[in-house]
């Protein structure tokens, strides 16, 4: 509020306050296609999501069946946890100055990650990046999707944004 604020207000010329955009929430997501033969991988990422978040994962459902990937609608096919307050504010800070730096041959977050309305989205390959997470006791290595929504109308608000709160995004 002290540090970032005042600069929004400033590049964007805002009059009030209520205008600078801010973090709404995080969502963590994890796609496990491999649920459908492995029942076991569903209780596996549902544990890496707990630890990592610090909250229970809710369990994704498939909307629609599709032969091809012999999905049918309503078979268990992800996990996701949604942050908000505090905890959200704790995750992006161990997000930016822990675990981005643990990421192999780490140059820098894409910066054309933005959806146009201000969100980020982010996508690691594997869970492992975390500190919560013991190397030994995973049995498969997942992706893992960040979705951090914004109040910002652009994106390059957003960015500005997250630049402000510390961000590593690559140069260009």
């Amino acid at each position: 509020m002290k540090e970032v604020v005042p600069k929004l207000m400033e590049k964007f010329g805002y009059k009030n306050v209520m205008q600078v955009p801010r973090l709404s929430k995080i969502v963590l997501n994890i796609g496990l296609g491999e649920a459908v033969q492995n029942p076991k991988a569903l209780e596996a990422a549902e544990r890496d999501l707990a630890l990592i978040s610090g909250q229970h994962p809710v369990t994704t459902r498939a909307k629609k069946s599709i032969a091809a990937f012999k999905i049918r609608a309503g078979v268990p096919v992800g996990m996701m946890v949604t942050l908000r307050g505090k905890r959200m504010y704790d995750f992006f800070d161990k997000l930016v100055s822990v675990v981005l730096p643990r990421v192999r041959d780490f140059q820098g977050v894409p910066r054309d990650s933005f959806d146009g309305a201000g969100n980020y989205t982010l996508g690691l390959k594997e869970q492992i990046v975390f500190p919560e997470i013991e190397y030994d006791k995973v049995d498969r290595l997942r992706g893992l999707e960040i979705s951090i929504v914004t109040t910002a109308t652009s994106a390059e608000e957003g960015r500005y944004l997250l630049e402000c709160l510390g961000m590593p995004f690559r140069k260009q």
